[in-house]
């Protein structure tokens, strides 16, 4: 699960960034130590509030630069986008509030190549009828493909509602990963 990092007050510990070109888009990688804490598309409608979210958060700033975390998130990225890999098991930090942590840990759950509605996520974080809460939480998603909230659609299916790295990207994960909207 999840761990609470402390960084000391002045956040000398910076996020490292660096680009992962995948096959349908820029994706930002970014950790802290030897977790994850972003892995978002280039140009996603949420890039600004995203890294907001997460420097202010933890009082860091970003650096380009390598770090074991995101050479290994890649090297998963490379086999995931070959078919060679259906679950990331490079650790995550997720950074947000309490619900959209529960959220997007239960995201985690989703198996490659299923598709679920917002709905199914809501009933499945135990508020039933918090299914527009849900899509927010996604769309505040900073680690996408990672934590695959292009698993989820609205009810009326992968065309109702806008993923982050835009619907042609969505569209792409799910035919690689086989997945039917429902």
């Amino acid at each position: 699960m999840e761990e609470v990092i402390t960084l000391r007050p002045n956040g000398t510990l910076p996020v490292c960034i660096k680009n992962y070109e995948a096959p349908c888009g820029t994706l930002i990688l970014g950790s802290l130590g030897d977790k994850i804490c972003l892995c978002d598309w280039d140009g996603s409608r949420q890039r600004f509030s995203n890294d907001r979210r997460i420097v202010q958060a933890l009082r860091t700033i970003y650096k380009v630069a390598d770090s074991a975390a995101n050479v290994e998130a890649a090297r998963q990225l490379d086999e995931y986008f070959a078919g060679e890999r259906r679950e990331f098991t490079v650790p995550l930090l997720f950074i947000g509030t309490e619900f959209q942590r529960k959220v997007w840990n239960e995201i985690l759950k989703i198996p490659y190549g299923e598709v679920v509605t917002y709905s199914d996520v809501a009933a499945r974080c135990g508020r039933p009828k918090a299914a527009r809460a849900v899509a927010k939480a996604c769309a505040a998603n900073a680690i996408a493909v990672l934590a695959p909230c292009h698993r989820i659609v609205g009810a009326e299916g992968i065309d109702s509602t806008g993923y982050s790295g835009g619907s042609a990207t969505r569209e792409f994960l799910l035919h690689l990963e086989g997945g039917e909207s429902k």
